[in-house]
């Protein structure tokens, strides 16, 4: 067992840079018809805000550059596409959106001489491709013929009409080459990944529904990790087995967003768990009970494990006085020689940036896709709508002159971490307020979002740039209101709650005494499930 938590903990260093969720629904399992995606890149350090790619058309021997999106070391360079489309963060103009999530793998797989990362592969995909089958033929072309730099990703790749799930893997030193697996996610169901690879067996004669490399069963054979029949072969137990931490730390967020929408998640809950090694595998997919929402997709996003097992709003004292949902990491330490963990929900502290992708066909294409997005950890923002075909991005999600170590006022993921890191260690004093105003300007751009689409779609008709610029200052008009919203939350919060007291109001005013100063304030102690807490572990020095 010790030598078993000690791989564990190794592992979660090698995975630690880039964990991230994805969760994806088909568009017969949505409430509207639309396909739609998640994605939480989450990465402590990470500085990172809406990106933009313009469309344009490019000359023969026109050069594109690689940059690692991870560490931005330079690569290499491979020939630019005679043509590409407009792409804002994740999603491009014809409503292909693609995420991923890093699961490792075998260490031997990864190819330091490939010339094109994970995070290139995604926005040169996206900027080539009008369809999600186009996307992984795009991705897959590029990493057999110049190799693949990084290790084994699972990648999220939908447009209006398809959901898929694709895992990639180079195939060691100077191969310049890969092996990858893609599964069409059924219309009528909802899947996740998070960083851990999700694809076991597959159909291989299914060839609507399944793409895949030639060889990628053979070359699990020449390495010695299969011997058994095509039909038998399971990508993740040749190329990424899952142990402890695959399932406790990884696959655990799947199984909670599973539960949501599914009766009986019960049946997984060991897999889950990561301690029985007999314990049944998730399947990738399911069929939930209900049709999901935007709104239902962005709750997810903010899973702490809230009424499971895992559950860390008040489960102990790692969440301090105000039982924070939030745990520091690395997630694995020591105590006394023991080996410790920390539950990994999907919202998490270290997220640069989230979204819940809406992609619609029935719409004009420039119009049916909205990325909602927000800077920071999902539970703690806004998502405000950027429509696909945009072309200019909001300032507070690209702001000039702020960087990871340079603070700005004008930048969302700045003054959103502001906020966020005020409410993490009061979570249950100071999240009420930060949710009220989270949730009344969300609500405010559902009760809209229908009228401003119509009046866009009617512009569409006569002066397609007149709508989707009305659509763009539309965006960028919620992202600059959601920004000074929280400008004021931050001032609001520093006021009310200054000391670890509650200054009290009345219709949205702070009280004051008839001579006008300050009235008293409200001293809320420590909160009744801390208070047992502490008498159970230091009842000799504090009884009276």
């Amino acid at each position: 067992m010790k030598k078993y938590l000690l791989t564990v903990a190794m592992l979660a260093v090698v995975s630690y840079a880039s964990a991230c969720t994805n969760f994806i629904v088909g568009k017969k399992a949505s409430a509207d018809g639309s396909v739609m995606c998640t994605y939480n890149a989450d990465d402590y350090g990470m500085f990172i805000g809406l990106c933009h790619y313009p469309a344009g058309k490019h000359a023969k021997g026109e050069m594109r550059k690689i940059v690692d999106w991870d560490t931005q070391k330079y690569l290499g360079e491979i020939p630019e596409a005679s043509e590409t489309y407009n792409v804002i963060g994740n999603i491009n103009e014809y409503q292909v959106t693609i995420g991923e999530t890093t699961y490792g793998g075998r260490e031997e797989m990864v190819d330091p001489s490939g010339l094109i990362d994970y995070g290139s592969l995604i926005y040169l995909a996206l900027q080539r491709s009008k369809t999600a089958r186009e996307a992984i033929k795009v991705m897959t072309t590029l990493a057999e013929t110049y190799g693949y730099y990084s290790s084994g990703e699972t990648f999220t790749i939908c447009d209006p009409n398809e959901a898929w799930i694709m895992e990639m893997m180079g195939k060691g030193p100077n191969s310049k080459s890969v092996v990858w697996v893609a599964l069409r996610i059924p219309d009528n169901a909802i899947c996740g990944h998070a960083n851990q690879s999700r694809i076991g067996k597959f159909d291989m004669k299914d060839k609507a529904n399944v793409m895949y490399s030639k060889d990628v069963v053979s070359f699990a054979r020449k390495k010695g990790w299969y011997k058994g029949k095509d039909a038998d072969f399971s990508w993740k137990m040749a190329y990424a087995k899952p142990d402890f931490s695959g399932r406790r730390i990884c696959d655990a967020r799947v199984w909670s967003f599973y539960n949501r929408f599914v009766k009986g998640m019960d049946r997984y809950l060991p897999w889950a768990l990561g301690k029985d090694e007999n314990a049944e595998d998730m399947p990738l997919w399911i069929v939930p009970d209900r049709k999901l929402s935007v709104q239902d997709l962005e709750t997810a996003m903010r899973d702490h494990y809230e009424g499971t097992p895992m559950a860390l709003d008040s489960a102990d004292i790692g969440g301090g006085i105000w039982q924070m949902p939030y745990r520091p990491t690395p997630l694995f330490y020591e105590v006394d020689g023991k080996k410790c963990f920390n539950e990994r929900p999907t919202s998490t502290q270290q997220t640069a940036f989230s979204y819940v992708s809406q992609m619609r066909g029935w719409l004009p294409r420039e119009i049916g896709g909205v990325l909602w997005f927000g800077n920071d950890d999902g539970n703690m923002v806004a998502y405000t709508p950027v429509y696909c075909g945009n072309t200019v991005q909001p300032k507070c999600y690209n702001t000039p002159g702020a960087d990871a170590v340079t603070f700005s006022m004008d930048n969302a993921f700045w003054v959103c971490n502001w906020v966020s890191n005020m409410v993490y260690p009061r979570y249950s004093l100071m999240f009420p307020s930060l949710k009220a105003v989270r949730d009344s300007l969300e609500q405010s751009y559902f009760a809209v979002q229908k009228s401003v689409e119509d009046k866009a779609v009617a512009l569409y008709k006569d002066n397609p740039r007149a709508a989707i610029k009305y659509l763009n200052d539309y965006s960028n008009a919620k992202a600059a209101q959601m920004l000074s919203r929280w400008q004021r939350l931050a001032y609001y919060l520093i006021v009310k709650y200054n000391d670890m007291v509650v200054k009290p109001e009345v219709n949205g005013q702070f009280k004051r005494t008839p001579e006008g100063t300050g009235a008293r304030v409200e001293r809320p102690g420590f909160p009744q499930p801390f208070r047992k807490k502490l008498y159970q572990q230091a009842s000799k020095r504090i009884e009276l």
